[in-house]
């Protein structure tokens, strides 16, 4: 490791940024290091210019990749290097306003009824269930598990938040049943094989490709063609509760979202919400051509 390298991640952490946002940040420097073949401290403003110009109408990249690019590089040269150049301030990411894909009910149900592997089938029942990021599922642990209370505690999600979530029945009698399988202390979702060949004993989580693919399979297997993810089974969550009458503060709290301005965008996406109102559209307009 260089010591420019070791340099940033140490004012990363610092900085209290957390270790995947560190990695990106890393991997953003380097590739610009990599596409002028020199170290990133040797790159000057126009060089950096230019860059962006590439990134955008070259690879065409995607509005979160400028994004990610922009934060990750300008945190080098400001907080590492020490330079404010008025490139970094110039270059803005358009903006997008789309809507997450949402599943219905039946086809949450459908696609992890086709997820082979209990590991996986569980880790995403519970992402679903408890409108959960990837990685605070496949990251549980035994000690955020509330049987009494019937909570689940996600501590150290993003941003550092700690946040409480309900936690249903089933899924508490789903996730005894796959820990009795391999009784690790820690992990709810251990890595198959740890340092001595079982699950049980493993130091770490297991890997986050192998849920992604589990369920990319399902959804083939299933038949839905929405361009789904991981990621989606927490959007559903999100719609199903307010589409159940659930409180919009109350699913904030639940997603852990700072603003309640994030969690509003699921209003868009209820069907029950569109119905009630056509409904009142139809009735304010019922009498204007009669």
């Amino acid at each position: 490791m260089t010591v420019l390298r070791q340099r940033m991640i140490e004012d990363m952490q610092l900085r209290g940024l957390a270790i995947r946002t560190q990695e990106a940040y890393v991997l953003v420097v380097s590739q610009l290091a990599r596409h002028y073949q020199k170290s990133p401290d040797q790159v000057d403003e126009e060089e950096l210019r230019q860059y962006f110009l590439y990134l955008i109408n070259d690879k065409k990249v995607s509005r979160s990749s400028q994004t990610l690019a922009l934060c990750g590089i300008k945190f080098f040269y400001e907080h590492t290097l020490k330079q404010s150049w008025q490139a970094l301030d110039l270059i803005r990411s358009p903006k997008e306003k789309k809507l997450p894909v949402v599943l219905s009910v039946e086809e949450v149900q459908r696609a992890l009824s086709c997820v082979k592997k209990q590991q996986y089938r569980v880790c995403l029942s519970v992402i679903y269930a408890c409108g959960l990021r990837l990685q605070e599922g496949i990251r549980l642990q035994v000690k955020e598990i509330d049987s009494q209370r019937r909570v689940l505690h996600i501590r150290q999600a993003k941003g550092g938040k700690e946040r409480c979530i309900p936690l249903p029945d089933a899924c508490l009698e789903m996730l005894r049943g796959h820990w009795s399988s391999h009784r690790n202390p820690v992990w709810l979702f251990p890595a198959m094989r740890g340092n001595s060949g079982v699950a049980g004993e493993a130091s770490k989580p297991m890997h986050e490709c192998g849920v992604q693919r589990a369920l990319r399979a399902a959804l083939r297997e299933s038949g839905i063609h929405k361009p789904a993810t991981v990621h989606t089974l927490r959007h559903s969550y999100a719609t199903h509760l307010l589409e159940a009458g659930v409180n919009l503060r109350l699913i904030q709290c639940y997603l852990g979202h700072a603003s309640p301005t994030t969690t509003a965008i699921y209003t868009h996406l209820t069907s029950t919400t569109e119905a009630r109102s056509l409904e009142t559209i139809n009735r304010l307009v019922a009498g204007l051509w009669a």
